[in-house]
């Protein structure tokens, strides 16, 4: 079985609680046998895959495999096209440093439903929707990312992962993929 949720933000990637005030998986209408295929932090929401199969996860995450997700990553500040290349060609965090990815400015910006709390709002600095596509996931990479190049990420959904998109999935829900939904997936 695989499924694709729409974790809300201050949600943990697990289903037991884990002292913070975030919510646990558990609270959601979850199959109790699946298990999630990676990971996103409590602050990140978006599409999340669940399991009952194992071996999936090393098939989607292991960056050698080049498996693509992608992510929109609300950040402060609109990014020169230089500093969209330098996130492109790979940073430094944390002494690693990033595999090549490809970034870009959504144009239109995507209307999202808006967070519960809402992200902080500066009158005197912009901010913009840019989208990263990665094939590989460490802790906080985006948010890491998006720092090194001066603009601090305020919010960050993940939005596909191989071919298949989040669309229209309600925040809080999951659902089983079709046959043809799971083949997107490892596209």
């Amino acid at each position: 079985m695989l499924i694709a949720f729409n974790k809300p933000y201050g949600v943990l990637s697990q289903f037991t609680p884990d002292g913070s005030p975030n919510r646990p998986l558990g609270e959601f209408d979850l199959p109790a046998q699946v298990y999630p295929l990676g990971r996103l932090d409590a602050d990140s929401e978006g599409l999340l895959l669940l399991s009952d199969e194992a071996g999936l996860n090393t098939r989607l995450l292991d960056p050698e495999r080049g498996h693509r997700r992608t992510y929109w990553a609300q950040i402060e500040r609109i990014p020169s096209a230089a500093a969209l290349h330098e996130l492109e060609r790979g940073v430094t965090i944390q002494a690693y440093r990033t595999r090549p990815c490809r970034a870009w400015l959504l144009d239109p910006q995507p209307e999202v439903p808006p967070r519960d709390p809402p992200i902080r709002a500066r009158k005197t600095v912009p901010d913009c929707w840019l989208a990263l596509e990665l094939v590989e996931g460490k802790n906080r990479q985006v948010r890491r990312m998006t720092s090194a190049i001066g603009h601090p990420t305020l919010r960050l959904l993940r939005v596909k992962i191989g071919e298949f998109e989040l669309g229209s999935l309600a925040v809080g829900q999951g659902r089983e993929l079709t046959l043809n939904e799971r083949r997107l997936v490892f596209a």
